[in-house]
Parts: C-alpha cells; structure tokens; sequence
C-alpha cells in the first residue's frame, strides 16, 4: 500500500549533497509488519492526539495527514495481537513546558485525547505524558518492567524531531545501558513534523532521523502489512 503524508520527505527539494549528509533519510526501505516477531514486538503510538492533529495552537495538518495509515497499522497490530502503547501529551494549567511552547493539551479539555479515529480502535495501553519524553514517564517504566519480553518497538506519530525522537534515543540507550539487545524502528511515513519559520519539517525530519539511525534506531521508509 501506497501511503503519503502531507509532509512527505520531497527528495527533489534538497540539493544532491543532502544524501551525503542524511543518508538515513535517502536510503530507507520499507519492512512488513510480518519482519517483526509479534511476541516481543510492540506498537508505540506518539501523540497522535486531538491536540497534535485536528485542533489547538500545536495542532498541524502533516500530523494529521498521518492518521488513515496509523489507524490502519493500528488495527492490524490489535488484530494479530501485537502490544499497542500510546503517549497522550497532557499538562496542568502551570506546565514549566508552557514556557517553550504555547498552552496546549491542558488536562480536562479535548486535547489530550486520542484522536478519534485512534480512539475507536483502542486495545492500546494509554500513558499521559507531562513532558516531551513519554520514556520518562512511571506508568511507562512499570510497564517495561511488568512486560520484559518487549524488545523491539515501532515507533510512530509527531513530532518526529521532538517527542518521538526523544522517546526512541532514551529507550534504546536505556537498552543498552542494560546491555539488553533490542529493535526501535521509526518509519518516515508513519511520523511528521510541522512546518514554521525556522522550522522546515523536511529538513528538520532528515537531520532527525539520521541523528536517530547515528545511535542505534533503525528508520524504515514504512511498515508493510498489505
């Protein structure tokens, strides 16, 4: 199947040097979902919430692009019984975090919630996260202790530089650190960033997913189930 995201990487855009420098980005390939052993593989879903996709000063319309092809990986992984984790950016009125970027997903408003086509599909274990890095939060760290077995993870959703970034570098050093072998596999087409001035998604991703491969994270152009 042939997905696109709105901010799809636009090779063309870049000068021919630019797969000198981000080869991570210029080389990936797609894997199936059948590569990965579904008893110690788990589904990661990064704030694909209301927040993050279809409303909110954070909202934008690349994260949002993502939602059909998620929803989609999202219902097979529950269907073939893979472990499904998801990370809800949440905050108090008071968040330090309001001081980098502008309020959003305040607690008890809309914007926590998964989005609903993600929503409906559920089977996923829900964690709130009151910083960019969902790796730091004590609901997820109980629940790598309670599941042991999980060590491979398809990392997926926004934003591909910051939150989903962050969580796959601390979770695969956190792995190593423990001299535990494990797979964090980020696939281009199911993560997005957005577009501002200073900000261009393109370049932000590519310098993204080559720091990421530069530690250890495998970037995948996507994720085959069909």
């Amino acid at each position: 199947m042939n997905r696109m995201k709105i901010g799809a990487f636009p090779k063309e855009a870049f000068p021919d040097s630019a797969a000198v420098w981000y080869p991570a980005a210029f080389q990936a390939k797609p894997l199936p979902l059948s590569s990965f052993h579904k008893g110690s593989t788990a589904l990661v879903i990064v704030d694909m919430v209301n927040g993050f996709t279809l409303e909110g000063a954070l909202s934008s319309p690349n994260s949002a692009s993502l939602l059909p092809a998620i929803a989609q990986l999202m219902y097979t992984c529950k269907e073939q019984e893979f472990p499904m984790v998801f990370f809800a950016d949440t905050h108090p009125p008071y968040s330090p975090e309001f001081s980098s970027y502008p309020v959003h997903c305040l607690a008890g408003s809309s914007e926590p919630r998964p989005a609903e086509i993600l929503e409906e599909i559920g089977g996923y274990a829900l964690f709130p996260k009151n910083s960019t890095n969902g790796f730091l939060e004590p609901a997820f760290q109980a629940w790598l202790t309670d599941n042991p077995q999980i060590t491979n993870f398809i990392v997926v959703g926004c934003c591909t530089d910051i939150c989903v970034q962050q969580f796959s570098l601390s979770l695969k050093t956190d792995f190593n650190r423990r001299n535990v072998a494990s797979r964090v596999t980020v696939p281009m087409a199911l993560t997005a960033t957005y577009d501002a001035p200073g900000h261009p998604a393109a370049m932000t991703e590519a310098a993204s997913y080559q720091n990421m491969q530069t530690s250890g994270v495998e970037i995948v152009s996507d994720i085959l189930f069909t």
